[in-house]
């Protein structure tokens, strides 16, 4: 590269710009989060109560209107994610997605200010005309804008970090625990602060105050980028994957070859030779058939792959189960956000003469991250790396894991909470037990939320492919979003069988009376279903196979002017909930993993020393 020449940062080229990337650039991508944050997360517990007390929902219809944005509004970072792999870079997919909430927010700010936009309703869920059209207007922004950022802006913060260098690799892990940071500390401020002015003061002040902490948010991030690596788009992801399925169906009555070396693969001097090769892996040998190359005629995309395409979808299909085993924790977050803030409202919420505001209990377990946090990533990481010998202190998977078990006891104390406040009110409705008595459950679930968000965007970063890294994160939110959608599925089974079979010929989950609704069942029922489904996580965890790269020797014998070594990665099989991922053994920081290698990393060890 020239002395003096700029140029920007592509991911798939590994080029790097002195004085661009790292924490510097990643500090504008923690300020917009904080600051979106603070407005995302003050919407998001306060809008129950807002679409219950001023939109005219009933308890079930605020919250699955509720649920339903959130799970929209997640399930879009998909598109966000496409996107940025696909077209433009990650840097200006959050720019053209930016406006679409900033607008959202303007119109939330506008119908709660003005009393003509508000529907009067002599029944529940009336809204209608006009006003519903405004209404849902705002809220379809809200999801688009979200989703499209949330879709593009972990991996942005990620590619400021070489995996290859050592010391920026190590920076990684960190890299998502910051994220984490800034994202409690934003969203601590707007459950307090923001939730207490929209609730005791006006809906239409505290809307305004995110509207501005999200449009700063945005303006401050558009400042960062002299600073930042911006990736190129590698082309489709989703073509990528169509060509493999396509090929490996219309080769499906072909015998594969004897071994994986006569399958079809471009020679280094073809490719990129930035874009590490996959060794072959034998998990679902029906895609293998993608790569058996065409006696007759040139091999074009839709006729053969490589056998790095073909394990990049190995990948891809391999993350699946893993983002299924997470779905009913998500499930558990959408009923603390929405059934305890209606528990709130009913309990005492008076700290000596300062009333609470309902929607700020989840400013328990987001003050209680932001002291464990820290202490996580400075005091917890490097004493389980000398332990794990892992970069990370503990694999990816083990920390969903932990994330998985805390959720079942946070829904375990939720049910026992409900059973007290609700005896109690029964017993005695002028004075009901105070809002304290959330913090259990919120704490509980605060904790496990830190260990599986963090777990799954590091994991699905790391995991996936260089091209498909946007879209593998949005994975993250895209597990989030299900869990939001089965959430209202679940309330509306849940009343529809339960009013069947009470004698009241009620559902445990109707009206806005807690006190006549059965919720610490519906509460117990999950608790049942996160045990089952943390089973079901440990079969898919232990099955799971992390990739990690090593040098192995090309099959030709190479020029003395080629490279000698070819960055290839290779699968390596454990049980990551009780060991960590081989890949730590690969760190050149980090000593040396005492679990012996797979089969598959003997051979490639074996093919070297022939060398």
């Amino acid at each position: 590269m020239e002395e003096g020449k700029i140029t920007e940062y592509n991911s798939v080229s590994s080029l790097k710009v002195q004085g661009k990337g790292g924490f510097r650039a990643t500090s504008f991508i923690f300020g917009l989060l904080g600051l979106e944050n603070m407005g995302f997360v003050a919407v998001m517990v306060s809008f129950g109560l807002y679409f219950s007390f001023v939109m005219g929902f009933d308890l079930s219809g605020s919250a699955n209107t509720l649920t339903n944005l959130m799970g929209s509004t997640f399930l879009l970072s998909i598109l966000g994610g496409f996107i940025s792999d696909t077209y433009i870079n990650r840097f200006h997919t959050v720019l053209i997605f930016g406006p679409f909430e900033i607008i959202a927010f303007a119109l939330i700010t506008i119908q709660a200010h003005y009393k003509s936009l508000q529907p009067v309703c002599l029944e529940p869920n009336c809204i209608s005309g006009k006003k519903a059209i405004f209404f849902y207007a705002s809220l379809c922004c809200f999801a688009l804008g979200g989703g499209g950022v949330k879709g593009a802006l972990p991996a942005l913060g990620a590619d400021q970090f070489d995996q290859k260098d050592p010391k920026e690799a190590k920076a990684l892990g960190r890299y998502f625990n910051l994220l984490m940071f800034s994202s409690v500390i934003g969203g601590a401020f707007g459950v307090t602060f923001v939730v207490y002015v929209s609730t005791v003061k006006a809906w239409w002040k505290g809307f305004l105050i995110s509207l501005v902490s999200v449009t700063l948010g945005f303006i401050f991030f558009a400042l960062g980028k002299p600073f930042f690596r911006l990736q190129q788009p590698a082309g489709s992801p989703l073509t990528r994957i169509f060509q493999v399925i396509v090929v490996a169906i219309n080769n499906g009555k072909l015998q594969l070859p004897e071994t994986s070396e006569e399958l079809y693969e471009i020679s280094e001097k073809e490719s990129d030779s930035s874009q590490p090769k996959l060794a072959h892996t034998k998990q679902f040998r029906f895609l293998d058939k993608a790569a058996i190359h065409p006696k007759t005629g040139e091999p074009t995309p839709w006729t053969v792959c490589t056998v790095t395409q073909v394990e990049e979808v190995k990948v891809l299909t391999r993350m699946l189960p893993i983002i299924a085993s997470t779905i009913i924790m998500n499930t558990c977050m959408a009923q603390l956000q929405t059934f305890s803030v209606a528990q709130g409202y009913r309990m005492n919420r008076f700290i000596k003469k300062f009333e609470v505001p309902a929607p700020s209990v989840p400013a328990i377990p987001l003050i209680i991250m932001c002291i464990l946090i820290p202490i996580y990533d400075m005091v917890f990481v490097p004493f389980a790396r000398k332990i794990t010998k892992h970069p990370s202190g503990i694999t990816q998977l083990q920390r969903v894991g932990v994330g998985l078990v805390l959720s079942i006891v946070s829904m375990a104390v939720a049910a026992l909470v409900e059973i007290k406040r609700k005896h109690h009110s029964l017993k005695d409705p002028l004075h009901p037990i105070h809002l304290g008595w959330l913090g259990f459950q919120y704490s509980i679930f605060g904790i496990a939320d830190m260990f599986t968000l963090v777990g799954l965007l590091e994991f699905f970063y790391k995991e996936a492919p260089v091209g498909m890294r946007s879209l593998s994160t949005s994975f993250t939110w895209i597990s989030i979003s299900l869990g939001f959608f089965l959430s209202s599925v679940l309330v509306d089974i849940i009343n529809s069988v339960t009013k069947k079979r009470a004698p009241s010929k009620k559902g445990w989950l109707v009206g806005l009376d807690l006190d006549q609704n059965n919720l610490h069942l519906f509460y117990w029922f999950l608790a049942i279903l996160s045990g089952l489904n943390f089973l079901n996580y440990l079969y898919w965890a232990s099955w799971y196979k992390y990739k990690t790269d090593e040098n192995v020797e090309p099959k030709t014998k190479p020029n003395l002017g080629d490279s000698i070594s070819l960055s290839k990665s290779v699968s390596v099989s454990g049980v990551p909930l009780l060991k960590p991922s081989e890949s730590a053994a690969a760190m050149p920081t980090i000593d040396e993993s005492s679990n012996g290698p797979t089969e598959d990393a003997n051979e490639n060890s074996a093919a070297a020393n022939r060398g």
